[in-house]
């Protein structure tokens, strides 16, 4: 009888089902983790991407003649291309697909990374990277949909603590990848003239990821939602009895779905709403779309919160990914300058240190003679990038626990009081013990402060618009990286006290932003 009951349960089958049901009746299992790991060398990717430059800047400033403003100019580029290509993507991946922008995406920014590495002068090396920001932006975007596409709605927000866990880690990875590399002394000379160095060598090791991430991807499948999207229901179902089959190891017969709800529309309307069947799917098509989907963050109601979070974000991002990209620089500074003065005072004040900085960046500029085979960097760089790179990964993981308990405008708040004031006390660090801890209490209260945000956006933001409302953000997150990093060379030349005292104000705006414009944060209504 029991067995009887079984078959009968097996063979019930649910018809028109729409995806957030027929994803969750997939269930969680070996498909699930094969997405995450697969994850893994993508994010490494797209982390080393646009955090390579700080970590080769002490390294290759006599190989390429770096000024002050050249360094911030590459810790930029890569912002600056992820800028660029932030709304082209969204629209190419709704129309291609995931799976093909993720392998072709990935695949070219590889050549990109690749091709950097074999830059001979500042300029093809600034151009690569704006190229690699473009290029990568487009299957980040589209590894988040794709990953929170193949998953049920019980385990997104899961999924996504796990992918912040991997960023976390790649931010570990990359300081422990550059201590293995950058002390070798790896200098080739090919051709009489085509120079190899460690920091080249690192930056082709670094391609890796995206080429690992791209062949990987080959062989996973597209999203069932797109394929609902474009009309392709009976490849989607089918999908879906394989992700079941793989997850609960059942037949495929067995998975309690008969057919899936029409999700493309049966004819054009004299809207500006798009079909994917339409027979216009030009330029023109994609850019209508594309504006009426973002038109309703700026109008009324949603436009003053949109201002609000977009400004907040570039805010964050200028002091959060500024002091981030310009670390590697500044302990490599701190420890080469109380090398050279253990016998005296010193003590590694952040004034003497800058100007140590100005002026070695000078003496480079006018050396015309071979430089060092192998740069002389101190492990403490590398220790200490790692040492902070741990504090924001725990950071990441209490803000994930407390978040729940304070309210995210409460929580933001605090962190942007102490991450201001850090930011502002750097002034005063007097040796590169106190730099380091001062650091780590900066980044791990501005880490905080990205995941309140982020918490707030969704707050705000009707389900409809949460995405698009997050993927602004990041954007507008992206342009305060961008100029932070042109600016803060240019404040270094002014004095010691400008960049820090920027990094603190800005902090110090995003404040004031929230406690007087977010007063009735809780009492909006979403409709």
């Amino acid at each position: 009888m029991v067995a009887v009951q079984k078959s009968d349960d097996e063979n019930e089958k649910l018809t028109e089902v729409d995806f957030e049901t027929a994803i969750d009746l997939s269930g969680f299992g070996l498909f699930n983790l094969i997405c995450l790991l697969v994850a893994i060398p993508a994010k490494f990717g797209e982390i080393f991407e646009t955090t390579t430059m700080s970590y080769i800047l002490p390294i290759a400033e006599c190989d390429l003649k770096l000024t002050l403003l050249n360094k911030g100019v590459l810790n930029a580029m890569s912002y600056g291309g992820m800028v660029v290509s932030a709304m082209m993507w969204g629209f190419i991946g709704d129309k291609y697909g995931r799976k093909k922008l993720l392998i072709f995406g990935y695949l070219a920014n590889m050549v990109c990374v690749f091709c950097s590495s074999l830059s001979q002068t500042f300029e093809m090396l600034a151009v690569f990277k704006f190229l690699g920001g473009f290029i990568v932006n487009g299957p980040g975007a589209a590894l988040f949909t794709y990953i929170t596409e193949v998953h049920g709605k019980k385990y997104r927000s899961r999924v996504l603590m796990v992918m912040g866990i991997i960023i976390a880690l790649s931010n570990i990875a990359m300081p422990c990848l550059s201590l293995a590399i950058f002390p070798r002394d790896w200098n080739f000379v090919f051709f009489g003239s085509f120079n190899v160095h460690s920091w080249q060598i690192f930056l082709a090791v670094c391609s890796l990821p995206c080429l690992i991430s791209g062949l990987l991807f080959t062989l996973m499948p597209e999203s069932p939602k797109f394929l609902m999207a474009k009309g392709r229901n009976e490849e989607a179902l089918n999908l879906l009895q394989n992700i079941y089959h793989t997850n609960t190891r059942k037949p495929k017969e067995t998975y309690p779905v008969k057919s899936l709800v029409e999700e493309v529309p049966n004819s054009d309307e004299s809207s500006n709403r798009y079909n994917p069947n339409s027979k216009d799917k030009g330029i023109l098509q994609a850019l209508r779309v594309g504006f009426y989907q973002v038109r309703p963050m700026f109008h009324k109601p949603l436009l003053r919160h949109s201002i609000h979070v977009n400004t907040m974000q570039f805010l964050l991002f200028f002091g959060l990914n500024t002091i981030r990209l310009w670390l590697p620089q500044l302990f490599s500074s701190i420890a080469e300058y109380e090398s050279l003065h253990q016998n005296t005072d010193g003590s590694a004040n952040m004034c003497k240190v800058l100007e140590f900085n100005v002026n070695k960046t000078a003496a480079v500029l006018e050396h015309t003679g071979t430089c060092e085979t192998t740069p002389d960097i101190s492990l403490d760089m590398y220790i200490n990038n790692i040492i902070v790179a741990f504090v924001t990964m725990t950071a990441f993981l209490f803000a994930a626990g407390v978040v729940n308990l304070l309210t995210p405008k409460i929580l933001l708040s605090i962190c942007l009081t102490i991450s201001g004031t850090i930011g502002i006390s750097l002034y005063w660090s007097s040796t590169g013990l106190s730099t380091l801890i001062i650091v780590c209490g900066f980044m791990g209260a501005t880490s905080i402060c990205t995941s309140a945000l982020m918490s707030i956006v969704v707050t705000l933001f009707p389900t409809s618009l949460r995405t698009l409302a997050v993927a602004t953000a990041m954007m507008f997150g992206r342009l305060g990286t961008f100029c932070g990093n042109m600016l803060f060379p240019v404040l270094v030349q002014l004095g010691c006290y400008p960049p820090f005292l920027a990094i603190g104000c800005v902090l110090y705006c995003a404040y004031i932003i929230v406690n007087i414009q977010f007063n009735s944060f809780y009492n909006f209504n979403l409709k």
